[in-house]
């Protein structure tokens, strides 16, 4: 049988390019006499390869790594010591039938490579054994004058997933062959072992979803199996992957760091210190959790910081706005879906909000406006710790803490039939009320200030303090939209300062003062008609003056307004200002 590795030498260059280019070292591939095949770098093909790391691994038949040529004891009486510029070698011997024909010879001369490469030594040596276990097993097929189409798609398809199982078996399920990870996932004894496969109709990433059962372990595996003829007897070979890493790869992608903590919750309210010693006391149960307030109370910041201040605060937190999504897509969106299960949906399937948060915490904004029939799903999660993808009949067990938030009266859409009681109390096991804006006036300025913060980053303006007239204005504003209005109404203002370090009454949005204004109006027209009968015209005037520049504002466009009214020119407006000293 031929044992030159020559015949595959068009297959040993593009594993010596993928290899260069994962570790970016100078490679070669030698045959059992170190004669160069193929390879990077500066060595010609046809020369001896030189290096006390592979004439190391021509005796011992395993894998030598020399972290620090000219110093290792392996180099001690090696003839090139002297001249050597080395800074990493790796040898990897290439194995067929117990003996060595070939090798697999890294250099490296870059000392910042070297480093990267020792940081990820055992990622890169399991990559460079496969490369050797792959060209053995290449070279096997090359020698058997199997040369087929289907065993070229097959081997280039294991090429481009050795990190996944693969587990090579004939038609009486017997497992014939397997790769490392086939080993370190289901034992190194498995050769000859019957494997059991059980589709679960289920699909994912174009892959389909299987029970993988050898000897006494089984596990969900997202997996694709390839069929082919080896000298007329018909074998299989199955690609898989543990469905749990899968899982725990796509959440791990779709998750956002929460940073948000009860220090984000500003105040100085009683409220505000009696919710911060309760979100961080109960932060590590698994009870269910229902936040209810108006809109603009800060619902998502309690949930968010019941996350962060929680035993669950390195897994996902998944927020879905239940108002904000069609009642047509909430379902598949909550729940996932397999292939096929409706028109238009993927043809991979999709994984639901619960699967995404498994681990972790989901938070259902805005509950109260579910349909009922949705209703009696949550309630089902919640009861049995289980979800079922639309168009599957697997339960996947779930590990999930559920908060719950919604601005409208639960009680009464109970009693309108609108809202399940069950949900309710299960959702209200404990509950947070949150107070509108409008009960914590003491709240307004610390958030405010706050606010004022957050908009000199956004804005890069230098705005340090607040007029007493706007603190004025915000105290006995109602704010019906609360937070959410006040930082809406703080955004305007700074848009609409100029080159001032106050946030003055001339920025304020006209209906937060319109009582103050109408005052304003009502001394105005006081001071007019008692001109006649008020012999101190420039006291007056002055009052005049003052009075309406805080109603249209200190700018030009606000001192043109007062002229108009004052019925004078702006130039003698604002000689009137300097001389009244405003």
């Amino acid at each position: 049988m031929e044992r030159d590795l020559l015949i595959i030498k068009d297959e040993l260059k593009k594993y010596a390019n993928t290899i260069s280019k994962i570790f970016s070292m100078d490679v070669g591939i030698c045959d059992k006499n170190l004669i160069r095949i193929t390879g990077s770098g500066p060595q010609k093909i046809g020369e001896k390869i030189k290096g006390i790391a592979n004439s190391t691994t021509l005796k011992t038949k395993e894998t030598t790594v020399i972290l620090n040529p000219r110093i290792d004891k392996i180099c001690q009486g090696c003839s090139e010591k002297k001249s050597c510029k080395e800074e990493l070698e790796i040898s990897t011997p290439i194995i067929y039938k117990d003996e060595i024909i070939g090798l697999i010879s890294l250099v490296s001369f870059d000392y910042k490579q070297k480093i990267k490469v020792v940081e990820n030594l055992e990622n890169y040596l399991d990559f460079i054994k496969q490369m050797a276990e792959l060209i053995g097993i290449r070279f096997k097929e090359f020698n058997e004058k199997m040369e087929s189409s289907e065993r070229e798609k097959i081997l280039s398809t294991i090429l481009n997933i050795m990190q996944r199982g693969v587990l090579r078996y004939n038609s009486r399920n017997e497992i014939t062959n397997a790769n490392e990870f086939s080993f370190k996932t289901f034992g190194k004894n498995i050769i000859g072992e019957k494997l059991r496969l059980t589709s679960q109709n289920d699909f994912l990433m174009e892959q389909e979803i299987y029970k993988l059962k050898i000897k006494n372990k089984e596990l969900t595996v997202l997996g694709k199996s390839l069929s082919f003829e080896s000298f007329g007897i018909k074998e299989k070979i199955f690609i898989f992957d543990d469905m749990d890493k899968v899982n725990d790869g796509i959440r791990e992608l779709i998750k956002v760091p929460n940073s948000v903590s009860v220090d984000d919750i500003i105040g100085e309210s009683d409220f505000v210190r009696v919710l911060k010693k309760r979100i961080k006391h109960v932060a590590n149960s698994k009870s269910t959790v229902l936040i209810t307030g108006e809109s603009g109370t800060g619902k998502e910041l309690v949930a968010r910081s019941l996350h962060y201040h929680s035993n669950r605060n390195n897994a996902p937190f998944v927020v879905i706005n239940c108002a904000a999504i069609p009642e047509s897509l909430l379902e598949s969106e909550l729940f996932g879906y397999v292939r096929g299960a409706f028109t238009g949906a993927d043809k991979n399937g999709r994984m639901g909000k619960f699967e995404q948060a498994n681990g972790g915490v989901i938070f259902l904004d805005e509950i109260g406006d579910m349909s009922l029939y949705l209703q009696a799903k949550i309630l089902r999660v919640l009861q049995e710790k289980k979800v079922t993808r639309i168009g599957s009949n697997i339960d996947i067990d779930l590990d999930i803490r559920i908060i719950a938030a919604t601005n409208v009266d639960l009680e009464k859409k109970i009693k309108e039939k609108q809202f399940r009681e069950d949900l309710y109390y299960r959702l209200k096991v404990i509950p947070f009320d949150l107070y509108p804006l409008r009960r914590r006036k003491e709240d307004i300025i610390p958030i405010t200030n706050n606010l004022i913060k957050k908009y000199n980053r956004i804005t890069e303006k230098n705005i340090e303090f607040i007029d007493t007239e706007v603190e004025k204005v915000f105290l006995n504003y109602s704010w019906p939209g609360n937070i959410r209005e006040l930082e809406n109404v703080v955004e305007f203002m700074f848009n609409m300062s100029e080159n001032s370090d106050i946030l003055s009454l001339a920025t304020i949005p006209e209906k937060l003062y319109e009582k103050e204004k109408k005052e304003i109006y009502k001394e105005e027209k006081n001071i007019t008609l008692q001109i006649e009968c008020i012999e101190d015209f420039k006291r007056i005037e002055r009052e005049y003056i003052k009075k309406a520049l805080k109603i249209y504002g200190n700018s030009t466009e606000g001192k043109k307004k007062v002229a108009e009214k004052m019925e004078i020119g702006l130039t003698t407006l604002y000689r009137k200002i300097q001389k009244y000293n405003l």
